[in-house]
């Protein structure tokens, strides 16, 4: 899902006419699995603020660094038994709210609003092969994905204040909400046809207002953008390590997304 993004710097961002001051860094493109701090907008007592949270929400149940480590990376016990990783860096909208699930509580009392230029997918494509029918191994090709009439996304997010019970170091813990993809992301991130909930300006600052109801909030996190506010291309499989990661490149094998 998704796992990469990128933010331009700014001194300030802006939804609607409310401008909220903060200190935006440029990041030209970090994935999520390197568990490294990324700008949100969260509220306070006296209105919003830009903060940096680390991106891969940390539950309570998870004591140490030591832990978090083996949470989100899985590792072999003494015994031989291999324990699988807990990958939180997104949350399906649809199940924030459901009995007993650890985004619950977040859902409901610490939602907030993740900053983002564009973000990144891969869109699987199977060659055919001699026989004229297609492989069975699929050839990822990258896009990068913005909003085509705003600088920046406004994504849903959900936090978690953490604290490291061995050292006492406190860091506030961020999960990604997702949706369904609307028609344009189902061709591109065609493997699990997900994408995250992003929201208008006027929905991002309600998303954030506290008190919702459960109904309200479901409806916010599974809200899809519509395809025509998006702008999507394909960019070169390096873009990770160039100075342009949203320069588009032509693939003559890629049709086109139908819009």
């Amino acid at each position: 899902m998704c796992n990469y993004v990128r933010i331009v710097a700014s001194r300030s961002i802006k939804i609607n006419d409310l401008e909220i001051e903060g200190e935006i860094d440029d990041r030209p493109v970090q994935s999520g699995f390197d568990y490294l701090s990324w700008p949100v907008i969260k509220p306070t007592e006296w209105g919003f603020e830009i903060a940096n949270m680390e991106w891969g929400f940390l539950p309570s149940y998870v004591f140490t660094r030591e832990h978090a480590e083996k949470f989100r990376k899985g590792y072999t016990d003494e015994r031989g038994k291999y324990h699988v990783p807990m990958t939180t860096l997104n949350a399906k909208g649809e199940e924030l709210l459901l009995p007993g699930k650890m985004y619950r509580d977040a859902a409901l009392n610490r939602r907030c609003v993740i900053v983002a230029s564009s973000f990144y997918e891969w869109r699987h494509i199977f060659p055919i092969g001699k026989k004229g029918l297609p492989l069975k191994t699929a050839i990822k090709y990258p896009y990068s994905i913005r909003l085509r009439d705003l600088n920046y996304l406004f994504i849903a997010g959900i936090w978690q204040p953490w604290t490291d019970r061995n050292t006492g170091e406190t860091v506030e813990t961020l999960s990604l909400v997702t949706t369904d993809a609307n028609s344009l992301m189902a061709q591109i991130h065609n493997s699990k046809k997900r994408m995250p909930t992003t929201l208008t300006p006027v929905q991002a600052l309600e998303w954030m207002t506290p008190d919702l109801t459960e109904g309200r909030i479901t409806k916010l996190a599974t809200f899809k953008i519509p395809s025509g506010d998006m702008i999507a291309h394909t960019i070169r499989k390096d873009f990770r390590s160039i100075a342009n990661p949203i320069e588009e490149f032509i693939y003559p094998e890629v049709p086109a997304p139908v819009m």
